[in-house]
């Protein structure tokens, strides 16, 4: 019987928008995708999400892959307040899981300096029973531990949670954990999905 809701952040309750955040600094067509690539887009960014380098490390990762435009890669990172957009439903939904009478936790690949910049996205977060956000652990998904970590600090059995990711990676994490998934797509999707087999457990 699923008993836990488990939610991703990035494209599940808010969308990660790193696109329409270089636009607002006027940055876009080849130079936005050359940024992206150098930052969002490289697996460095993981590395933001886990919480271990410094910033100026990851700086200097990004600024390789591109070094002609530091100036702008430097810009963008000092301020990514516009990188998240919370989904309008997302505040609603959670209320209405938790008002059927389901925990709800978050376990999200997400990094300190992001969370500060998009505090106020993440509304939904003070609805939850809890959760982790990777940079906390020094963990990021598909890794076992994470998965293992969010059940050992809440108590939860893996068979009475289900988790929604918008990562085929996270969600085959989440079922070698022992944990029901949803790949999200789109929202109204996941929500179609939850409630069907919230039905039949």
């Amino acid at each position: 019987m699923i008993r836990n809701i488990v939610f991703d952040i990035g494209n599940v309750l808010a969308e990660f928008s790193w696109r329409e955040h270089l636009a607002r600094f006027g940055f876009t067509g080849e130079k936005a995708e050359r940024i992206g690539k150098a930052m969002m887009l490289n697996p460095t960014w993981n590395e933001l999400d886990r919480g271990v380098w410094s910033r100026e490390e990851l700086l200097q990762s990004f600024i390789k892959e591109a070094p002609d435009l530091e100036q702008e890669i430097r810009l963008v990172f000092s301020d990514l307040s516009t990188i998240v957009r919370k989904f309008p439903k997302s505040d609603s939904w959670v209320q209405s899981l938790k008002d059927r009478g389901y925990h709800v936790y978050y376990l999200s690949n997400y990094s300190s300096h992001v969370r500060k910049d998009t505090e106020k996205e993440l509304t939904f977060m003070k609805l939850m029973d809890g959760g982790i956000m990777s940079y906390e652990v020094q963990l990021i998904k598909p890794d076992l531990a994470i998965y293992q970590t969010l059940m050992a600090r809440y108590d939860l059995q893996p068979e009475e949670c289900v988790f929604l990711d918008d990562t085929k990676a996270n969600i085959d994490g989440a079922l070698r954990a022992g944990m029901q998934g949803i790949l999200v797509k789109t929202q109204e999707q996941a929500m179609q999905e939850l409630d069907e087999l919230l039905k039949t457990n």
